[in-house]
């Protein structure tokens, strides 16, 4: 039985489809449930989309969604290890939910297969080892957005091919959010100024002085940060 609501995201998920905007082809890599992709087909931002994931049960959940939606002329499905699973080019690639390193090593080992697309990516820890390898994959970011659900902050970076370098301030903020210093930057600043505290605090007792001095440089970032006025 076919069934015609129309999909809801969570505020994560809709800051990424946001940012995905309007394009021929989006991949939406580790896509799990595969309800961005259907979001994107309902409301015709996307012509089509490439539904991808590591897992074969996890991908049935994306197949039965969009079978029940009436949707599986426009995607495609594809079991596989990160791009390493696209087929064919495409305009956009999602890659959201992971750690940063394993965003990262994506990004790495997929890279002829994600060509010229853009990255819309949201890691869910280490956002400055991603940004990193970001240069190091020969990508610039051009946007970055924090996405507020409930008490918890979601990163959202967006990236495209091209030449970019990072000072450590920038990994660790964002050059974008940086730079913009927008008000939703404020109480991702404060949760990450508590962890990296309390992860001083344990480098401390521990008499690691190895992790203490870039925990006390990330701790001076985000307090310089968060004592800037708002533009």
């Amino acid at each position: 039985m076919q069934h015609t609501g129309q999909i809801a995201l969570d505020p994560r998920l809709s800051m990424i489809a946001r940012l995905v905007g309007r394009c021929e082809v989006c991949a939406d890599i580790g896509c799990d449930h595969g309800r961005l992709g259907a979001f994107l087909l309902q409301r015709e931002m996307c012509r089509r989309v490439v539904l991808t994931d590591i897992s074969a049960p996890s991908l049935n959940k994306a197949r039965g969604l969009i079978a029940n939606l009436g949707l599986e002329d426009s995607a495609e499905f594809a079991v596989g290890s990160g791009a390493l699973a696209l087929e064919s080019p495409v305009d956009c690639a999602v890659i959201a939910g992971m750690g940063g390193a394993t965003i990262a090593a994506i990004l790495h080992e997929g890279r002829e297969k994600l060509g010229n697309a853009r990255l819309i990516l949201q890691p869910n820890v280490a956002a400055p080892q991603l940004r990193q390898a970001l240069s190091g994959c020969g990508y610039e970011i051009y946007d970055e957005h924090v996405a507020q659900d409930g008490r918890r902050n979601y990163v959202v970076i967006c990236a495209r091919p091209g030449k970019s370098a990072y000072d450590e301030k920038q990994l660790t903020v964002g050059p974008v959010l940086l730079d913009r210093l927008p008000e939703e930057l404020t109480p991702y600043a404060k949760f990450r100024l508590r962890v990296a505290k309390k992860a001083l605090d344990g480098a401390i007792a521990s008499d690691d002085q190895s992790q203490a001095e870039p925990l006390q440089r990330e701790i001076a970032i985000w307090e310089e940060v968060l004592s800037c006025p708002r533009p």
